[in-house]
This record gives structure tokens, sequence and C-alpha cells, in this order.
């Protein structure tokens, strides 16, 4: 009988002796999550605004960041909307106004609501807009955020939700994708979930973050989960590959932990 990958990694240390520790925190369901995670957030980024004046986050999608968005709005604590530069982790690569956009639907669930700079929103481009082609997309995007880094260092959080193949922003398992080490942004054009097409941000760029947060909820993901926390190799499970140098939190609730040992 094969071995699981939460077998198959347990027990393996992070080798990346520079970075700190992951920690790692369950909570008794999405619903807790959410709200924990939210809390979090709005915390780094206060803190953050406090200490440098203004801060920066990377968004995700997905139904558990897309909740997690809707909560911070309820409850946006002290941030300055204002002084917050905002980017995404990966997009769609599909026209403006189609609801599969993760910029869309961050819109939808928070960016609409709040006073935010929109100078400072930095969206990728759409498949319909001035750079229709998807290795131009990323390089445009490329191009704010590597001047954003120029000028800031870091960013202040990455969002990051998990599938349960492990996969990370449109970083899939043993893709050109997950495998870039020099890129901070590159085109996907054969990505396993549709939509094919994609613009992403690759693992040195999730590592340019001070405060990598990852939120997992579902017993389809326990597996995956415990694999990344175990020590697996990036390549085969890519949100092994995801570090902040100042913390790496992952966030479940019990489902998504119970492959842990």
């Amino acid at each position: 009988m094969s071995e699981t990958p939460a077998q198959q990694y347990a027990g393996r240390e992070r080798t990346d002796s520079d970075l700190p520790a992951d920690t790692v925190e369950v909570h008794a369901d999405a619903g807790v999550l959410v709200a924990a995670a939210a809390a979090r957030f709005v915390q780094l980024v206060v803190a953050a605004q406090a200490e440098r004046g203004s801060a920066s986050v990377v968004l995700t999608g997905g139904g558990t960041g897309i909740s997690m968005l809707e909560e911070v709005r309820k409850a946006p604590g002290d941030i300055d909307w204002s002084r917050l530069d905002i980017f995404w982790g990966d997009e769609r690569f599909v026209p403006a106004g189609d609801p599969e956009r993760n910029e869309l639907q961050a819109r939808e669930a928070l960016l609409d609501h709040v006073p935010v700079d929109h100078a400072r929103v930095h969206p990728v481009a759409t498949s319909d807009g001035e750079y229709p082609d998807p290795v131009e997309a990323a390089a445009e995007y490329s191009a704010a955020v590597h001047a954003h880094l120029a000028e800031h260092g870091a960013f202040d959080v990455h969002l990051l939700g998990m599938g349960p193949d492990a996969h990370i922003n449109s970083l899939f398992p043993d893709t050109d994708a997950v495998r870039e080490a020099h890129e901070l942004v590159v085109a996907v054009t054969n990505s396993p979930k549709p939509p094919p097409v994609r613009v992403t941000l690759t693992l040195p760029a999730v590592r340019r973050a001070r405060h990598v947060m990852l939120i997992v909820a579902g017993a389809g993901k326990a597996e995956a989960v415990a694999a990344a926390i175990g020590g697996a190799e990036p390549v085969d499970i890519p949100a092994a590959g995801a570090a902040g140098s100042e913390s790496t939190t992952w966030l479940l609730d019990r489902e998504a932990a119970g492959a842990l040992r």
C-alpha cells in the first residue's frame, strides 16, 4: 500500500533555517476560522501602518478567502484604507466583469465598501483590456510588483488559500510556475484547474512577504496540509514553499487539521 502525502512527509523539518518556524492554529469550524483569520489580518495591517506609515497586502480568492474579506468588512478595526496597497496573489485571465475574477469577488466582498485609494489598488490586467496577451499582462503586473518592493522592501501580509492538491495562488504541483526560482510573476497557460490561463505570483514573490497566512478549511485538504507542514518538496506540494520572513501562520479548521500528528 502506498503512503499518503501526510505519511510520506511526516516528521520532516523545514529546511529554510533562516526562516521562523510555522505557527499552526486549529479552530473549531470554518466560521470560527474565518473570524480568527480576519482578526489577525486586521492586527497585522494596523501594526504595519503604525510602524511604517503604510501597509501592503496580497489578497487571495476562493470561498474561504472571500469569506474572510467579508468578515474584515464587518470589523475593519483601525485600518487606514487610504494608506494600504492592495495586490492579488493570482488572477484568472478572463474579461473584465467575469465573476471568476478574484478582483471582482474582492471588490464585492470588501473593497467597494471601504475608502481605499484606488491608485493603490493593483489588479492584474483583464483578457479584454490593454494587455490581451497573458505574458504581456504578467510583465505589466510584474513591473507594479517590482516597483512596490523597490520602495517598500516587502509585502506586509500575503494571504493564501490552498486547494486539495496543495496549490497556492496558481502554482500547481509539478508545473513550470511552481519551479520558477527568479521571476516574481509569471503567466500560466495550462492550469489543470479551469480557467486554464492565469497570471500568478511565484514562490519567490510569496517569500517577499513579512507575514504569510494560509487559511484552509475542509477535510479534503487535510492530507495536503499535513504534507506541507511536514516538509514536503514545493514542486510536489506547492504550499510547502510558502514562508514569510517574520511569520508563517497556518489557520485551519478541525477538518483541515485532521491528518496532523
